[in-house]
């Protein structure tokens, strides 16, 4: 998503972007905010995005003095999921298949340590021949049953959890215990704060009074159109804002009240346009049994 963001970056004067840059402390100033790393000062801005969740986005909003947005933010709730890495010397292959597999990503249902499998290698082009690398990410009910501190994954932990992860892909992919080929190299990572299990379904979030305003794919649901929107969406509120003079007015606040409601998708996120009628028909059916 990297290359997305420089792209956007690269066609306009108006933004800068400064790094390295962790802000730790909001504080409202005679009326701007005054952000500071660590006691260092970031600068003095007339206004807040906060396009960030999680523990994180909490801490800093706690004392902020934005008990309406720091409340909001505290509502949604997030999946953990971990995400395997696993590199082979030779094609995957299936029980039905005796060459390679007849696609490159697909969702597995059935399998509580797999919920999704896409082979890297082929985002290159490359042949069917030859090393693959894949990615595999757990289900979300698997990824709460062994969550752990991110930061610090006990070893023993990320083997049963590597271990558990392949012999999913191995009944994924209707293959007898113990055929699948063992990886030559395995990188493994629990994504703690992973994707939204409920959202308030608009497309952002904004305080006039405190001039601050939230962003991000989960106001809408799990996915990177998501994501866009919401940004533009809190980009044209706050101009309007200050378009008309920067007022205190409640005209201007946006999903400060707003319920959240359960979110339903997949397990890695929300794919718009997937369960359309065209899609469903052009795509083949893959039955796999063990």
């Amino acid at each position: 998503m990297r290359p997305l963001a420089d792209s956007l970056l690269s066609q306009t004067s108006l933004v800068n972007v400064v790094r390295p840059c962790w802000v730790s402390t909001l504080e409202p100033f005679n009326g701007t905010w005054h952000l500071s790393e660590k006691q260092k000062p970031c600068g003095q801005f007339d206004a807040i995005v906060i396009a960030h969740n999680g523990k994180c986005a909490n801490r800093l909003l706690a004392a902020s003095g934005l008990p309406l947005i720091a409340k909001q933010m505290k509502r949604l709730e997030l999946s953990s999921i971990w995400a395997l890495l696993a590199a082979f010397e030779d094609p995957l292959l299936t029980a039905l298949n005796a060459s390679s597999l007849p696609f490159e990503g697909a969702f597995v249902k059935g399998v509580e340590s797999v919920s999704w499998m896409a082979n890297n290698t082929k985002k290159l082009l490359a042949s069917d021949s030859g090393p693959q690398c894949w990615t595999f990410f757990s289900t979300a009910t698997f990824g709460k049953q062994n969550k752990v501190p991110q930061e610090s994954i006990p070893n023993a932990t990320a083997e049963k959890v590597k271990e558990a992860m392949l012999e999913g892909v191995e009944k994924a992919l209707g293959l007898s215990k113990s055929s699948l080929q063992k990886p030559f190299y395995t990188k493994l990572q629990l994504w703690g704060a992973a994707l939204p299990t409920n959202t308030p379904g608009i497309p952002c979030i904004f305080d006039p009074r405190g001039r601050a305003g939230i962003c991000g794919d989960w106001l809408l649901g799990s996915s990177l159109e998501a994501a866009a929107l919401s940004g533009i969406a809190l980009a044209d509120q706050i101009a309007d804002y200050f378009e008309q003079g920067g007022p205190c007015s409640d005209e201007f606040a946006v999903g400060l009240h707003d319920e959240y409601k359960p979110l339903e998708g997949y397990d890695i996120g929300q794919f718009p346009g997937l369960e359309s009628v065209d899609q469903i028909t052009n795509v083949p059916a893959l039955t796999l049994t063990t």
